[in-house]
């Protein structure tokens, strides 16, 4: 009966969240092709901005490669510097 008593300020953490990975590693994908706007989505916001290795689970190796890769297809008019609702 006590432990119904029991409230918390904060819900009790349980691990649901999905474990971050390097989809690069895991699908064995060795170049970047910045010739690939769609496949580069995945790694910008909506704005625009490249998303951080903490949040996609990109190695650092293949996070440069990602990087270089967008900043390329945005010179090539592949993708778009900055944009409103990209997604």
């Amino acid at each position: 009966m006590a432990d119904k008593d029991i409230r918390y300020l904060t819900p009790v953490a349980v691990d649901t969240a999905k474990s971050k990975y390097c989809r690069f590693k895991k699908h064995n994908i060795r170049y970047v092709d910045y010739k690939d706007p769609e496949f580069l989505k995945q790694f910008l916001n909506e704005q625009g901005k490249i998303l951080p290795r903490r949040l996609t689970g990109t190695s650092l190796k293949y996070q440069r490669k990602v990087a270089k890769a967008v900043k390329r297809a945005r010179h090539l008019a592949f993708l778009p510097y900055v944009t409103d609702l990209m997604k």
